[in-house]
């Protein structure tokens, strides 16, 4: 074990020991020292991109970056002097100059990170007016992006380059003309955008959030020629709670439940559902893929899971030559608008068009899932409104529905039984423990031979995990598979998938089955989750789950006595032809470049959306003509000014004036720094 090295260093007159190499941001917050902030983000991005968090350092001709500048023995550093805090200030209101400043009406008002860093800064007004940046407004069916707030953070760019591997976003341009968008200004519905959400989880402002979902759903809501059916993806459940004051991970199932019955949904159902429904059919087709290649007939292996839309959308982008590998499943929700508009219509007496299905996920790639042509049935879309976690408990709020104090209600049958394995889908390692739970059992008749059922080499967070299942003793009908060991491989985030796609494309794989998920950590830190400080977010939105999977009388799919009753009377068989019918679909080949498809996803907005770069009306220059015959008119109008009020006006001149030449003097200070 290599022993840590500590130096000593000083921060603001009071010595600390601080282990060497870290920065003074890190050093700082360790001795519970805060340091503003606004593009870091711990681990993810520190580029110094914003200077927000400048800080003096003895010896040094200028102000450093604190979240990029490594502390040094004896280093002497001081967090808030005049000279700092005069310099975030000023910084602070040249962003807010370019800064569309419509709070009020913006979706992260009072959740915004700028609008609370200027409250932290004691900014509450900026001096410097003058031409804005030509900025538009561009959207998806699951993004919209908001140049006009964008704050050149780059934390997006980040998200999108370093944690997911897809380089859809980039800083185009350069100086006052900056902003980031896909390669030439394109629309992002026309690049390989993969809409997995993650930037707009980091995004600090407005710039990048969902495309709005609620419209639509008050209008159905409204209608009383609709039947409204809202389903809740497992990823939900803990962490909606964040949006009330409840800790993450809490679990409020149960109020879950109650609060979309308040809000005037006709059936409350659990996508946990379809998740046991969905294991029963990809636990078909993986055996059916196996008995193809242990028998010598044509097969497909490695088998990949298909639950999530931004992955899918990835693959189909980046690997276009690989789709047969994609389990031909649809995911849970729209199985279950499937399920729905068919099997449930019809017991219900209603017709299929009148059933407006509503789903509640924590993913903003499932609104872009639902307009594929491929998720339809009979001409109707399986799902016909997404909302994500975030907008849920805005329409929770809106409505008045006082969550924290609601009581724990029941999901309505014969669509709101589960087990504990579908609850694990939402987070990774879930769908493939659950699909092993129910495959291994059906084949040898014995449960997963993990203690509680949970196949521990696959948990946890790591980029890419591996492990084995040995199938001895098998049934007779499964003699194809005795002594066989199942090789599966588990990752969460684009950049696992593209890592395990590799070895595939190259003919290297050595798996028999693979779970991706679109989001680093899986469901539970989906792009349209609630957005948290909280470094342990993602431990405690796990445990939350797993604690639901132990805490159910069932846990095995295969045991949902609702999803036996559906094969009994609809289906018949899992992998029969009326699941193929509903339950089943294929993929589309897009290309890197969209060049295969050339499908576009661009969501019109209506008049123009872009701000036009201007001057406030206030400071547009007079015509040198009307200017001249202006003055004597103003002369005419101001009296002269009495002594004391000159003597006032000049002190106030003299201190702008004053404020000016230092603001110069901090602005090449900063050019300085960024040579």
């Amino acid at each position: 074990m290599v022993e840590t090295k500590t130096i000593d260093i000083n921060i603001n007159g009071q010595p600390f020991q601080v282990e060497e190499g870290i920065t003074i941001m890190e050093a700082a917050a360790r001795n519970h020292i805060s340091i503003p902030n606004l593009c870091y983000l711990r681990g993810v991005h520190e580029q110094g991109a914003c200077r927000i968090c400048v800080v003096e350092v003895e010896g040094s001709k200028s102000l450093v970056a604190a979240c990029v500048t490594k502390v040094s023995p004896d280093m002497n550093i001081r967090t808030n002097t005049k000279r700092v805090r005069q310099d975030r200030k000023i910084l602070y209101e040249l962003m807010l100059s370019d800064h569309s400043q419509d709070c009020l009406s913006c979706k992260r008002n009072q959740s915004c990170e700028f609008q609370a860093l200027g409250k932290q800064l004691g900014v509450d007004s900026s001096r410097f007016e003058g031409v804005r940046s030509d900025r538009s407004i561009d959207a998806t069916p699951s993004i919209t992006r908001d140049m006009t707030k964008c704050i050149l953070c780059r934390r997006c760019v980040t998200a999108c380059d370093k944690i997911q591997e897809v380089c859809a976003l980039a800083p185009q341009n350069r100086g006052f003309a900056t902003e980031i968008s896909p390669a030439m200004e394109l629309p992002l519905g026309s690049v390989a955008c993969a809409f997995c959400g993650q930037c707009t989880v980091v995004c600090p402002v407005g710039a990048l959030r969902e495309t709005d979902g609620t419209s639509r759903v008050w209008s159905a809501l409204e209608n009383p020629a609709l039947r409204t059916a809202v389903q809740v993806a497992p990823a939900v459940r803990v962490a909606i709670g964040e949006e009330f004051g409840l800790e993450p991970g809490a679990r409020v199932t149960g109020k879950l439940a109650a609060a979309l019955r308040r809000l005037g949904f006709d059936d409350v159902f659990d996508t946990d559902f379809a998740a046991d429904l969905t294991i029963m059919e990809e636990g078909t087709e993986l055996l059916h893929r196996l008995r193809a290649a242990l028998t010598g007939e044509p097969a497909v292996l490695p088998m990949i899971t298909s639950c999530s839309p931004g992955w899918i959308k990835f693959v189909e982008h980046q690997f276009p030559n690989e789709l047969d590998h994609l389990s031909t499943c649809k995911s849970p929700h729209t199985m279950m608008g499937a399920v729905v508009k068919s099997y449930y219509a019809d017991k219900i007496g209603a017709r299929p068009e009148d059933m407006y299905v509503v789903s509640v996920m924590p993913c903003t790639a499932k609104k872009f899932e639902i307009e594929r042509e491929e998720m339809q049935n009979g001409g109707l879309p399986n799902v016909n409104a997404v909302l994500t976690t975030r907008e849920l408990a805005d329409m929770i709020k809106t409505a008045g529905i006082d969550f924290a104090g609601l009581p724990d209600e029941e999901f309505d049958q014969p669509l709101g039984m589960s087990t504990g394995a579908a609850v694990i889908f939402g987070l990774t390692g879930g769908v493939m423990e659950a699909a092993l739970r129910t495959v291994y059992e059906l084949v040898t008749g014995r449960e997963l031979p993990f203690e509680n059922l949970h196949v521990t080499p696959i948990e946890g967070f790591d980029q890419v995990k591996e492990a084995s299942v040995a199938f001895e003793g098998v049934k007779p009908e499964y003699a194809y598979l005795e002594g066989v060991t199942a090789r599966i491989a588990v990752t969460s985030g684009l950049a696992g998938a593209r890592q395990l796609l590799r070895q595939i494309e190259n003919g290297e794989s050595p798996y028999h089955f693979i779970e991706v998920m679109g989001c680093p950590g899986g469901c539970i830190m989906g792009g349209g989750q609630p957005r948290s400080q909280d470094p342990d977010v993602r431990t405690k939105r796990l445990r939350g789950i797993y604690t639901e999977d132990e805490s159910m009388t069932l846990r095995k799919s295969h045991d949902n006595p609702y999803v036996i009753a559906l094969y009994e009377d609809f289906l018949k068989e899992p992998g029969g032809h009326a699941s193929h019918e509903l339950l089943h679909t294929h993929y589309v080949r897009r290309g890197a470049f969209n060049e295969l498809s050339g499908a576009t996803y661009i969501v019109d907005l209506g008049p123009s959306q872009k701000r036009k770069a201007q001057l406030p009306p206030s400071d547009e220059p007079v015509p040198a003509k009307d200017a001249k015959e202006a003055q004597p008119a103003e002369r005419a109008e101001q009296a002269p000014p009495k002594a004391p009020e000159a003597d006032a006006e000049i002190a106030r001149l003299k201190a702008q004036l004053e404020d000016e030449r230092q603001t110069v003097e901090i602005l090449k200070s900063v050019i300085r720094q960024k040579k």
